[in-house]
């Protein structure tokens, strides 16, 4: 496809800061119009990107139970995203309650805690409210609870200058839009997001909207996971999944220096075709590792159910724990019992039945507060 008009990024705006220093903010252009590509790359990884999405979204219609599996999926995301930032937490780590992470990886572990209390939050939202940028100010006030970057106006647009790289803004590898540019850019972004009138394939415009709200970057911290969530919440939003399914930030983290040059490509040389093609590479891949995903997770279902039908004793009971452990992997004996009603005796006595036939595995070599985990189901998610 060819260019009426040939793209342009945006401008640089010159400011002051107090009386002897200038310094060059940049005000991207408005994305609320119809664009078209140039590279024909882009027409086959879009169809390819498509029929992959398709048949990931089918697993929301064929598994049963599909919610409790996508919890995991949703952990994943939270750690995946939040290692882009910095955050050193493993799945392992994820899963188990405050009182067992060691104290010095604690405020990373409440940093991932935060990022899946905010995507489960803002997905639920979803049915009451449109995409908005009131919701990911909500979403960002959970974000930023009581973690690092709580000083940072935690659910507020930003009222001051913010910028990327560097100690300072004077060595700053980027400088997003001032303040008073950004209120415009914002709304043109939401009216983008409802525009119904752009004639534009869904998965480019979800490309063009996480590139911008990255540019615009909006909050004082916490842009790069809100960005990130961002495209799930717009998969859902625009009817192409079901089910939180697809995450892309596993992707950007294991190319996390080519997802970076890619988005400062689009301002540096006025194209947009090259990050489109990245952002479409990634949909590509995680949906054929999120599909491969469940293919695994279906697979060991079924092992753990025939497992529990030739023991022979609790099978509704194992059945019932186990749907419960496919959302989180890990339990206490009192779990059990909180979940299933039931005596802290029968719950140790099940979890020794589970632990018995390989279903359940002890991780602390404690004889009080133990903790078991699906450990098979966990090694799905781990590296």
């Amino acid at each position: 496809m060819k260019n009426e008009k040939k793209y342009n990024s945006g401008s640089y705006r010159k400011h002051f800061q107090g009386k002897d220093y200038e310094y060059q903010s940049f005000l991207p252009s408005s994305v609320n119009c119809h664009y078209e590509w140039e590279d024909k790359r882009i027409l086959p990884l879009l169809e390819e990107a498509i029929r992959l999405v398709g048949e990931l979204n089918a697993y929301s219609f064929l598994v049963p139970d599909v919610d409790f599996f996508i919890q995991m999926h949703v952990k994943n995301e939270a750690l995946k995203s939040s290692r882009i930032e910095g955050t050193r937490t493993e799945m392992d780590e994820v899963i188990l309650p405050e009182e067992e992470i060691m104290p010095e990886k604690r405020d990373d572990w409440s940093e991932v805690q935060n990022y899946i209390k905010a995507i489960n939050y803002s997905i639920a939202q979803l049915n009451e409210i449109p995409l908005s940028m009131r919701l990911l100010e909500k979403s960002h006030e959970i974000l930023l609870s009581g973690v690092r970057g709580k000083e940072r106006q935690p659910g507020q647009v930003r009222t001051t200058q913010n910028w990327i790289g560097g100690s300072s803004i004077k060595t700053a590898s980027f400088i997003p839009p001032h303040p008073d540019d950004m209120r415009a850019s914002l709304t043109d972004l939401e009216l983008f997001w409802h525009n119904k009138k752009i004639n534009m394939p869904n998965l480019i415009k979800i490309a063009i909207s996480h590139y911008q709200f990255e540019t615009i970057h909006p909050f004082n911290d916490g842009n790069g996971r809100i960005g990130r969530m961002l495209i799930t919440l717009h998969l859902i939003e625009l009817g192409i999944l079901q089910k939180p399914t697809l995450y892309l930030s596993d992707y950007f983290e294991r190319n996390k220096g080519a997802y970076y040059d890619a988005l400062t490509f689009v301002r540096d040389h006025n194209d947009m075709d090259q990050w489109i093609i990245f952002f479409l590479s990634a949909v590509i891949e995680t949906a054929k590792k999120s599909k491969n995903t469940f293919r695994k997770i279906i697979s060991l279902r079924r092992v753990y159910e025939q497992r529990i039908i030739k023991n022979g004793r609790k099978i509704k009971l194992m059945n019932d724990l186990l749907l419960r452990l496919f959302s989180n992997p890990a339990i206490r004996v009192s779990d059990v019992s909180n979940l299933l009603g039931k005596s802290i005796s029968t719950s140790n006595n099940l979890i020794k039945e589970m632990e018995r036939i390989g279903i359940l595995k002890e991780i602390t070599g404690f004889s009080r507060n133990r903790i078991f985990i699906l450990h098979e189901y966990l090694d799905i998610f781990r590296d």
